[in-house]
């Protein structure tokens, strides 16, 4: 229909997927999972790779944003020292401690609001791109 809009809607889905997983993530702070082999093992925190996309964009070049992929993040967990914890490790050097998840809720909390100001702008330009549009047909009829 009108390629601004399309590229603008390609971002607002991309930062959706995001908000997502900031919010999935700041969910799981505390959390654990249960791996295939039916083993405890705190929750790995997640994030988004976009890239662009050719299929959404303009004659003059600009295109749209599509999510890559969704990753996980390769970190050593939080150990914290809780030998009555039902979780703490039972033999080894960690005994005694509780993996915990390593998410810094801080970044998790700046990721969200960079993903709701972008959000904020691809609808702002949705808008003026629809505003030109109607101007356009105005002007025309």
């Amino acid at each position: 229909m009108i390629p601004a809009i399309d590229i603008s809607t390609s971002a607002l889905v991309a930062q959706r997927t995001r908000m997502d997983v900031v919010s999935s993530n700041l969910a799981n702070l505390q959390s654990q999972t249960r791996l295939p082999n039916g083993e405890l093992a705190p929750y790995e925190g997640k994030f988004v790779i976009f890239e662009t996309d050719d299929a959404v964009g303009t004659k003059d070049g600009a295109v749209g944003v599509r999510v890559a992929r969704v990753d996980t993040e390769q970190v050593e967990p939080n150990y914290r020292w809780e030998p009555g914890h039902p979780l703490a490790i039972q033999e080894g050097p960690k005994k005694g401690y509780v993996a915990y998840p390593n998410i810094n809720m801080t970044a998790e909390m700046v990721d969200a609001l960079v993903a709701a100001r972008a959000y904020e702008a691809n609808l702002g330009a949705m808008e003026i791109s629809k505003n030109m549009a109607q101007q356009s047909l105005r002007i025309l009829g």
